[in-house]
């Protein structure tokens, strides 16, 4: 696979982190995607039309395509939100976990029962400081569990920078993406091991964000960057030289590099795609799709999305 098998579709606004596409329903093939504007975009099949069809007031990070249409969309600084794309109309589904308010709502995916996994991805620092929580390494994020009368619970805490959130094929478990740790940490929901957790995969090359279960069967990964040397040594040094590093202006501190990264999982966590490709034309990925052998790419740091066709896909 080459960089000239990239295509990137502009958007009108920056910073489209995550990416969905409507399987089925009024908005079948269409791909949705948040900007750091607020704005809710829907982009054709073909990336010929883009509209604005929501802004939600906030900063939308993870989009998830419900069976009757609407958008649930977690955004970083409103919490969950259920989005009509028809009318345009936003309602707040979760803005706090008891006591606790969201300050970095992240990621979701929704099973076939109607139940909601989403990540709060720090108890410390909000979207606005993702590098701080990134080196700083709090390890206060979680992964919470809405049931389908709206009651929510905390399945897991004490993660590192939890981020993305997929449910396998058969929804016997859900992964939760440990963007600090690379780690992908499997939580059981079914059989023998039901309640427990494990590895879906640790040591990945680079730092995942949003994870998805693509229409393969595998769990898709998106993968920022290559991890570096530099984040480790903050990471595992004492906590003032993080703090120090964090302060320093923004150009002096680890930046992502121009690579488009992506991998895929089977269920017994072994490697099945690799995709590591050095281009100028896109880069720091945050979110992927894959659809029908497709891959739909999104970024914090670009203007546009970007699409991928796997080798041997038509």
């Amino acid at each position: 696979m080459s960089p000239q098998a990239l295509r990137v579709v502009p958007l009108p606004a920056f910073g489209p982190e995550d990416v969905a596409v409507a399987t089925a329903g009024p908005w079948r093939e269409s791909v949705f995607a948040g900007t750091a504007d607020g704005g809710i975009f829907r982009i054709s099949p073909d990336g010929a039309r883009i509209d604005l069809v929501a802004k939600t007031g906030g900063r939308p990070l993870g989009i998830e395509v419900q069976p009757d249409g609407r958008l649930l969309v977690c955004d970083a600084r409103k919490g969950v939100l259920r989005v009509d794309v028809g009318s345009g109309a936003v309602e707040p589904v979760v803005e706090r976990v008891g006591s606790r308010p969201m300050i970095f709502c992240n990621n979701a995916a929704v099973a076939s029962d109607g139940t909601t996994w989403f990540s709060d991805s720090s108890a410390h620092y909000g979207i606005d400081r993702w590098r701080t929580e990134l080196t700083e390494d709090t390890r206060s994020g979680r992964l919470l569990r809405m049931a389908p009368d709206g009651t929510v619970e905390v399945a897991l805490q004490g993660l590192a920078f939890a981020n993305g959130v997929a449910l396998s094929k058969d929804e016997s478990y859900v992964v939760v993406a440990e963007t600090s740790a690379r780690t992908l940490v499997r939580l059981w929901l079914t059989g023998d091991r039901a309640g427990t957790r494990d590895l879906l995969a640790q040591d990945l090359p680079g730092y995942p964000d949003n994870v998805a279960l693509g229409s393969d069967g595998l769990i898709w990964v998106a993968l920022t960057s290559h991890a570096t040397s530099l984040v480790t040594m903050l990471q595992r040094g004492p906590g003032w030289l993080a703090r120090t590093a964090t302060r320093a202006p923004q150009r002096l501190q680890p930046q992502p590099k121009r690579v488009v990264l992506v991998r895929a999982y089977d269920d017994e966590g072994r490697v099945v795609h690799d995709i590591d490709l050095r281009t100028d034309d896109f880069h720091m990925v945050t979110g992927v799709r894959e659809h029908e052998g497709r891959l739909w790419l999104g970024s914090l740091e670009e203007p546009a999305v970007a699409v991928l066709t796997l080798d041997g896909a038509t």
